[in-house]
Order: structure tokens, then sequence, then C-alpha cells
């Protein structure tokens, strides 16, 4: 039996695949915000036969501190994870900062991927044949603002989210440079226009654009057919990435190793910035207490 870690599990890809495995008889903990949905999962468990093998932590992974409370629950529910799935996201048209000072979309769609991988590596290495497999859209000629890259300055809600494709291609090529495990393989999978739930806050026109993209995407079971197949023969590589099932070069500007070393000396810097705030909030508000 395989155990399988998977975020943005409720909705979407990530609820299918969760499904998929429950019924194969694997171990699903899904990590999501919506305690509605995870109750659901949690039916739809018991209703395969499946209860004893589905969790359910309930985080909003936009934050970094709920994000390290999820990996925490996870270590009291699992010994090993052989796979970890990074599928959350969320669109905002609206720029949103969250209570750690974060751009939303920065926040959940690449810094938590970031903190997941990193910080579960203990549990992956318990395992076999350990992968993450990180669905964000790799190989895109996206552009990474450097200087500003929250958005803060002429925010587009499209462009905010694209961003993290090449901040995961390249958190993939740290991870692997870094060795942060020398067992876990990283996969970075673009599963092509599938029609899903579209999780997000859209203004008129971004509703309307969403709708004619879910009209003619391709449904989610057709969807998972490849990312199951590359989940149950994880790749040899440290490194690989594929669209749609098809594996890509990594040989492209968008892995350059002096990039990807660049972001990760950035994002450690970020979230050691935003623990260290953290801890001054407390203290303010023990003091005050």
């Amino acid at each position: 039996m395989r155990t399988f870690v998977i975020t943005g599990g409720t909705d979407g890809i990530g609820k299918a695949l969760a499904r998929s495995y429950l019924e194969r008889g694997d171990e699903v903990a899904i990590i999501g915000r919506n305690a509605e949905k995870g109750a659901a999962f949690l039916d739809t468990a018991a209703r395969l036969g499946a209860g004893d093998r589905a969790h359910f932590v309930l985080a909003d992974l936009s934050l970094i501190g709920e994000t390290r409370k999820a990996i925490a629950e996870i270590r009291t529910k699992l010994s090993k994870v052989d796979a970890l799935v990074l599928c959350a996201r969320f669109f905002r048209s609206t720029r949103s900062v969250t209570a750690e000072g974060f751009e939303s979309n920065f926040a959940l769609c690449y810094l938590n991927r970031f903190v997941l991988s990193y910080e579960m590596t203990d549990l992956l290495d318990a395992a076999d044949t350990p992968v993450i497999l990180n669905i964000a859209g790799p190989g895109s000629d996206g552009e990474i603002r450097w200087h500003d890259l929250g958005f803060a300055d002429g925010y587009d809600g499209s462009a905010a989210l694209a961003q993290s494709g090449p901040l995961n291609d390249l958190l993939g090529v740290g991870f692997t440079a870094n060795a942060a495990s020398r067992r876990v393989n990283y996969v970075l999978f673009h599963p092509g226009l599938v029609s899903t739930g579209f999780a997000g806050e859209y203004d008129a026109e971004m509703s309307t654009r969403v709708e004619a993209l879910r009209a003619s995407g391709k449904p989610v079971e057709q969807a998972i057919v490849p990312i199951l197949a590359v989940l149950d023969e994880p790749p040899r590589e440290p490194l690989s990435a594929f669209v749609t099932g098809t594996p890509i070069s990594l040989d492209g500007p968008g892995f350059d190793q002096a990039a990807a070393a660049r972001l990760h000396t950035r994002t450690t810097h970020l979230l050691a910035n935003a623990a260290a705030n953290n801890d001054k909030r407390s203290n303010l508000n023990r003091q005050e207490y």
C-alpha cells in the first residue's frame, strides 16, 4: 500500500487523484481549507470502504504557518509518504495580501510548495520510491518579476498566476541541485487545459473567460490518466518535466541553475523574515495580554 499527500485534493485534479488511489487500496491524505469539502471526501472514502485510509487536514496553504501546522498533523497520521502531489491554486482578479504579508498567488502557488517540498523530505525518504509531483505548468515562457515577485506594482491576476509556472520550474531545479534528498525524484507536470473547478474570485471579464476555458477543457478523468502513469512509475531521473504526459527538455532558460540558486536564496530570506515578524507579533500579543 502506497501513501499519498495531495494539496488541492478537494476539487478537480487533486480530488480525482485522491479518489483513484483510495479505490486502488492506497492511503490518502488531502490538505484543503474547506471543511465541508473535506468532510465530503471522508464520507466518500467511508462509502468506498476506505475510511481508515483517508485523512483530511484543514489548512489555508496560502499561510506558511498553517502549511507547517499541516505538515505537523501529517506526521501524526503517516510514517511515510510515497508521493507528495502539489495541486492547490486559487485565482484572484484583485490583488490580495495574506496576513503574513505575501501576495496570495505567490504564497499559495509557490511558497507553500517550497515549504512542503523541503520540509517533508524525511517522510518521503522513508518510502521506497518517493516522488514529488508538482502540477504547475513547466516549460512555459512566463516571466519572473525579480524586482516585484508579489506584483505590488501593476497587478494582473493572470500574470501573477502565470509566474508560478517558472517559479516552480526553478523550485524543482533547486531542490535537485541542493540535494534536499538523495532519494526523492522531483516531477514537474503540465496537465494542459482541464475543465476543473477553476477556484477563484473573478471579475466579470475574467468570469466570461473562465467559462469558455471550462467549456473547452478536457474532462478531469481524462487529464489524470498521464498523471497516474507518472506516479505509478516515477521517472528515475532526479528531475523531470512533462506536458500532458510527454517529457520535455530541461535544457531551456527556464531551468537555469543560477536562476534557481537566486530564487532559493530569495525564498529562504523571505521565509526567515516572515518567521521573525511572526515571532515579533506573538511577543507583542503576549505583552499586551
